[in-house]
């Protein structure tokens, strides 16, 4: 079971943190929400 919660935590982590979305203009949620490429922040 926590092999299974480890996979859906990653997804769940991609998907608001990496991933663009067209509906964002495509932006990440993070970057919609904070309004900064927080990925190029963190690097």
């Amino acid at each position: 079971m926590s092999e299974a919660r480890t996979s859906i935590a990653r997804y769940l982590a991609f998907y608001n943190e990496r991933r663009p979305h067209s509906a964002l203009d495509r932006r990440t949620p993070d970057e919609a929400y904070f309004g900064a490429r927080t990925i190029a922040a963190a690097t």
